[in-house]
């Protein structure tokens, strides 16, 4: 008996070196155990071993009331939880619960604004280590998932589970207020506000509010000059996105939307929404100074500007102001000299789309400017409002 006793206790003292060793291995971050299947490291053989059930795909662990399993029994400690409802861990802030120790500590980053992960590449910082692991894609061009139905490939799982929706025809939210459906819940939340008005996401700069973050972060890119997006065909940057692949329909000369009025085609849907004003009649945005609707949200804007005296783009050259950006342009070709459009008639070059148009009557012989009074037809509606005058001395 007395030397099965000293034998314990020595298997016990031989156990608790054992765990002070593994223990050891958190200060000196040294990774004793790898895994045989992907050689992946870890600092102690239970983790190893858990990690092992990836491949093996063995799930030992079951919830009693959905029977979904699970490879470690943190795991389905924590998804139990979705049933009990327990929320063990709030924020003494704003009093908001979580079943999970780590996302209260992700989310106490909101109040304190740390955001301790930093990218090494552009310096941008993080609040979690898996937000910035999805950044750094942005530079090594790494997409690890990979849709199974047309192989589009994305750089983390949400947007690829939201991808999959396209393929599925799903759209299980709802708004409660028009029944509009959504197959993402962030772009629900994001359309309510249409309803509340609500513009939670201010500039820093300027102060525009915004409905989303993500309008807001491009926006910001006007102040700080970043555009991220380059056309791989002619170089051409572009501060968000949509803005580039809309663009790359310039290059393929793909047209896929048409108005099922007209049958016109257009290179982008919003455009095409735009274009079927046309048919509606519809008008919906309304200058607040004098009542003028447009069908267009730009166009109001840009009108907007005869109210309030902005003149928000610049010629570099000679410093002449302009309240739209299509005249600044436009007003460069003065300097430049370029000519870009060209009748197909004569050879004869213009630097506006509109005043060849109106060469182009010269050899088509359309006067499409009648006058109301005496019916008196003109080939350019300036040359109309000159014969007006006549009537009205």
């Amino acid at each position: 008996m007395e030397h099965t006793y000293h034998c314990d206790v020595f298997d016990k003292i031989l156990n608790n070196a054992a765990s002070l060793n593994e223990h050891q291995h958190l200060h000196t971050w040294e990774q004793s155990y790898s895994c045989d299947v992907c050689n992946k490291t870890f600092s102690n053989r239970r983790r190893m071993k858990v990690h092992h059930r990836i491949h093996t795909r063995v799930r030992p662990y079951c919830c009693d009331v959905c029977n979904k399993t699970f490879t470690n029994r943190g795991s389905l400690k924590l998804h139990v939880r979705v049933h009990t409802g327990e929320r063990s861990y709030p924020c003494d802030v704003c009093h908001k619960t979580f079943k999970r120790l780590e996302h209260l500590k992700v989310h106490q980053r909101v109040h304190t604004g740390e955001r301790p992960y930093c990218c090494d590449v552009c310096n941008k910082i993080f609040k979690t280590l898996e937000n910035l692991k999805v950044h750094q894609r942005i530079h090594t061009g790494e997409r690890p998932y990979c849709c199974n139905v047309c192989n589009k490939t994305f750089k983390d799982k949400g947007s690829m589970k939201r991808h999959l929706l396209v393929h599925t025809g799903l759209r299980p939210y709802c708004c409660d207020v028009c029944k509009k459906t959504f197959s993402d819940r962030s772009k629900m939340n994001v359309h309510q506000h249409i309803h509340t008005g609500l513009r939670p996401y201010c500039c820093d700069v300027c102060n525009k509010t915004f409905s989303e973050r993500s309008r807001m972060k491009i926006h910001q890119r006007i102040h700080t000059g970043e555009r991220p997006y380059c056309c791989n065909v002619c170089s051409k940057t572009f501060n968000d996105s949509s803005s580039m692949k809309r663009h790359l329909l310039v290059h393929t000369g793909l047209r896929p939307y048409c108005c099922d009025v007209c049958n016109k085609t257009f290179s982008d849907r919003r455009k095409m929404n735009v274009h079927q004003h046309i048919h509606t009649g519809v008008r919906p945005y309304c200058c607040d100074v004098c009542n003028k609707t447009f069908s267009v949200r730009s166009r109001m804007k840009e009108h907007q500007r005869i109210h309030t005296g902005v003149r928000p783009y610049c010629c570099d050259v000679c410093n002449k102001t302009f309240s739209v950006r299509s005249s600044m342009k436009r007003h460069l070709r003065v300097h430049t000299g370029e000519r870009p459009y060209c009748c197909d008639v004569c050879n004869k070059t213009f630097s506006d789309r509109s005043i060849m148009k109106r060469h182009l009557l010269v050899h088509t012989g359309g006067r499409s400017y009648p006058c109301d009074l005496c019916h008196k037809t003109f080939r350019q509606p300036h040359y109309l409002m000159l014969h007006q005058r006549v009537h009205t001395v």
